[in-house]
């Protein structure tokens, strides 16, 4: 049986009379941007995320940067992340004019260690981004406690964990602003990109309105320099027949990973995603790590079972950032995460049998 990493048609599927429908209401309405689907999706999401404020924005990537961009952070300030993220959690620091300072991650949770935070603050730091990756969250009251020590804000890179909750509060109300990717293999994905940034501070929300629209509250009146990131309507339309299955979606994404973590348990040379006790999961990727992960991915390959890194290269490894003074060796643990992680098949629409199918092909090379 053929398994895929992921199968974005069958999402499609799944609800194509739904997304046929909102799309035609878009396309029969004349609207396209800025219109009632934006201002309809806005309300739903930030009351899904418990917060007061959504404001959509045309990729994750952006909702990153402009929420550095309104707090005037920018030339010369620093701004802590994790050491292993996509590299867009860097992009979006940089492209604000501010330095990316990596902390590394605890290897068992993939998330920002808080222990390391202290360490890495200057009087050049203005805020710190945990990244809740591959769906977990990371420590919020405890990155809080030093943050608020220090003066700074939290800014959550969320794009990963729709609807993942840390202490039973959804992800993006326990800091000033969390930021979300609606990218089209998320767990509430568009057609195409978009993003999101929730908060519940009214000032932070108006600026980041101006900023994504020219700086323009009344057409041609322009307040700040700006730029031009808006969610368009097709995509909040599709968005809003997603949103009311995304609880259920991530149920079954857990109910994968349970799967997961008991066929797995004890298989030699595999070392299994740790979840803390305080975090809902949503498992955007189920994330192993492998001592012999080449072997691993190519026998699953001839097995039918598709796989992907994430991710191969740590960041300040990579072209972008090598003239940023962080040689090999100078963050082992995004080093030696780069060079053992392997992400397995994982989505709401995969079926028992496709389950089955990956269990055997992992247990049949390492088991």
């Amino acid at each position: 049986m053929k398994v895929p990493f992921l199968d974005l048609h069958a999402g499609y599927l799944a609800l194509r009379e739904e997304i046929d429908a909102a799309c035609h209401r878009v396309l029969s309405s004349g609207r396209y941007l800025l219109g009632p689907e934006l201002e309809g999706f806005e309300a739903e999401f930030a009351e899904y995320c418990g917060a007061a404020h959504c404001v959509a924005v045309g990729s994750g990537c952006d909702a990153l940067e402009l929420s550095l961009r309104a707090l005037g952070i920018g030339d010369g300030d620093e701004v802590i992340v994790p050491s292993h993220t996509f590299i867009a959690s860097w992009l979006a620091i940089s492209a604000a004019g501010a330095v990316p300072v990596p902390v590394e991650p605890d290897e068992d949770t993939f998330t920002l260690d808080p222990e390391l935070i202290a360490a890495a603050i200057t009087p050049r730091t203005k805020a710190i981004m945990p990244v809740h990756l591959y769906g977990q969250p990371a420590d919020l009251d405890r990155i809080a406690e030093i943050a608020a020590a220090h003066g700074i804000p939290v800014l959550e890179d969320a794009a990963q964990a729709h609807g993942a909750r840390y202490r039973g509060n959804r992800v993006g109300t326990g800091s000033l602003a969390a930021s979300f990717s609606f990218y089209p293999g998320k767990n509430l994905g568009a057609l195409g990109d978009g993003g999101a940034v929730v908060t519940s501070d009214d000032d932070l929300a108006d600026r980041l309105r101006l900023l994504r629209n020219y700086g323009s509250k009344v057409k041609y009146q322009h307040e700040i320099k700006a730029t031009n990131s808006r969610l368009d309507e097709l995509q909040a339309a599709v968005l809003r027949a997603k949103l009311p299955h995304l609880d259920d979606w991530n149920a079954r994404r857990a109910a994968v990973a349970k799967r997961y973590q008991d066929e797995f348990d004890g298989l030699p040379g595999l070392v299994l995603p740790k979840v803390e006790p305080w975090a809902e999961h949503v498992w955007h990727l189920f994330v192993v790590r492998a001592a012999q992960r080449e072997r691993l991915r190519d026998a699953l390959d001839e097995a039918g079972v598709g796989t992907l890194i994430h991710y191969p290269v740590a960041v300040h490894r990579s072209g972008a950032y090598a003239d940023a003074g962080w040689p090999a060796g100078s963050l082992p643990i995004a080093e030696r995460l780069a060079s053992r992680v392997l992400s397995l098949p994982m989505g709401p629409q995969l079926s028992d049998e496709a389950v089955d199918a990956v269990v055997s092909a992992v247990r049949g090379c390492l088991g």
